[in-house]
């Protein structure tokens, strides 16, 4: 469904259903609905992601590596977004360098299974084998932007 890194026609109507049902709260936290600015059309876009946690702290990984639509968004946007989980949160979205994302890329692996048949390590691999792709798969810490909607609490995404 996602030929040359780009979802088909099936994948998009997917997306719009589960990022309605992610929007909902309807499934455990660390699955979310990202909400963003479209960095063309200046509409918000919604795409049904899961979030990885480490060390107290939640991620988000395109699944699809670096040139992943909502990573060139959330670019242009300078990481504000909105995360949708039962409420709106406005956040911001904070890349990790390459040389920390290795252990966030596995435990976003361990977490989020739909992700697994896109990277090309093993779940089960050593970090080694994850720094080594680093590079070409982002990492988002996701922080509150306190204040910044009615909706928006100051408290940890989802």
């Amino acid at each position: 469904m996602y030929a040359g890194g780009r979802g088909n026609a099936a994948a998009r109507r997917f997306a719009r259903l589960w990022a309605a049902v992610y929007s909902a709260g309807l499934h455990p936290r660390r699955w979310v609905t990202l909400e963003v600015v479209g960095r063309r059309t200046g509409r918000v876009t919604r795409f049904p992601l899961g979030m990885a946690d480490w060390r107290g702290d939640w991620y988000l990984v395109p699944m699809l590596g670096e040139s992943c639509n909502w990573v060139r968004n959330v670019r242009a946007a300078d990481g504000l977004v909105t995360i949708r989980h039962g409420r709106a949160r406005v956040c911001r979205l904070v890349e990790v360098p390459v040389d920390e994302r290795a252990p966030i890329l596995k435990r976003y692996l361990a977490k989020v299974p739909g992700a697994r048949p896109h990277i090309p390590v093993d779940r089960h691999a050593s970090l080694s084998e994850f720094a080594a792709i680093a590079a070409r798969y982002p990492a988002f810490r996701i922080e509150s932007v306190p204040g910044s909607s009615p909706d928006t609490d100051g408290e940890r995404p989802a």
